[in-house]
């Protein structure tokens, strides 16, 4: 595995992302709109992220 920083793109805010080293599965959060994302694929340093859906818990109020 390389140390060398990835890069990727939020598919929100389009915002570009450069980040430490991520496997796939790992989540992270996009400093521009805090949307959750998840690593989908990564090929030549170059992530492909995914939004996930946070489900909110109903408290029943």
């Amino acid at each position: 595995m390389s140390t060398a920083a990835v890069t990727g793109v939020c598919p929100e805010c389009e915002t570009d992302l450069t980040l430490p080293p991520l496997i796939e599965g790992e989540t992270l959060t996009c400093p521009e709109c805090m949307l959750t994302l998840r690593v989908e694929a990564i090929e030549n340093s170059r992530l492909t992220l995914q939004m996930v859906e946070v489900q909110l818990r109903d408290w029943g109020q």
